[in-house]
């Protein structure tokens, strides 16, 4: 597939703009892509799932997390971790526009289930092992996609512009579903930010490390790619720091403490009712 003319997704483009180069197929995939690159005193490595318009998966042509998507992703971070066994523990940063995973009949009979949790493990294994995971949301983060391509990094850090969009469906999809005019689901986004796709209301949740105003998500220009570089080189510092491998922040943040209130205390009690009132406190 070495002929096929790039598709400019945003992976692509914040990609070659993290690391000067285009990248290289991961692992033979060209819809995978990876590069490393200087963050501070670390070498990283980036991945991207990008459009592939000769997927041989038509379902997974568009940015999609298929079949092999999943896979690839799975070999590639599990090849960091190997690689860095003996070592210093490498950042991985997910380059994120994920349009949701692919559906279809193949999909679904082949375990495309199977693919994106094995990307998803990859990732909670890196991060587990001591890799600084971010990922860094510049377009869509969709669906069983963003499970499998992001989720599970220890930070999560977006570009606060139009087009940045995080939800479990895509917005027709989800007004098929709740026979609502898509108009009427936005109004109510503004509303309850967890039905929002805006990522001004996810950062509400308190799920993100970082909202990164004023970049061109499209066209990056080099104060924008810097000021990116920093969030990052900052979220890897944090987590090293934190020296916590979980996903605790999320639940921490002073955001998620007045959203996610109910959350935090369903957790807090079935921690109780699990391992009795001394685990529920963390004593």
């Amino acid at each position: 597939m070495s002929d096929t003319v790039p598709f400019e997704s945003r992976g692509r483009i914040w990609l070659r703009a993290l690391a000067g180069t285009e990248g290289s197929p991961s692992f033979g995939k060209d819809s995978v892509l990876q590069a490393d690159v200087a963050l501070g005193d670390h070498s990283a490595r980036l991945l991207a799932v990008v459009p592939d318009p000769r997927n041989r998966f038509p379902r997974a042509r568009n940015g999609e997390v298929g079949l092999e998507e999943g896979w690839t992703l799975a070999k590639a971070v599990r090849s960091v971790i190997e690689s860095d066994h003996d070592g210093a523990r490498r950042p991985i940063i997910a380059i994120v526009d994920v349009t949701s995973q692919a559906y279809g009949q193949r999909e679904e009979l082949l375990g495309i289930h199977l693919a994106c949790a094995a990307a998803a493990n990859a990732y909670a294994e890196a991060r587990l092992a001591g890799h600084p995971v971010v990922a860094l949301l510049v377009g869509k983060a969709m669906s069983g996609a963003f499970l499998a391509h992001g989720y599970q990094a220890n930070r999560l850090v977006a570009l606060d512009a139009p087009g940045v969009l995080v939800h479990a469906m895509g917005k027709e999809a989800a007004a098929r579903i709740t026979r609502r005019p898509v108009a009427e689901l936005d109004a109510l986004g503004e509303k309850i930010p967890p039905m929002s796709y805006d990522i001004k209301n996810y950062a509400k949740l308190g799920l993100l490390h970082a909202l990164i105003a004023g970049v061109n998500a499209d066209a990056p220009t080099p104060a924008d790619v810097a000021a990116v570089r920093q969030v990052l080189i900052d979220a890897v510092a944090d987590i090293l720091l934190s020296g916590k491998r979980d996903l605790s922040t999320r639940l921490n943040s002073p955001a998620a403490r007045v959203l996610r209130a109910a959350s935090i205390e369903v957790r807090r009690r079935l921690a109780e009712q699990w391992a009795g009132p001394a685990a529920a406190s963390g004593t």
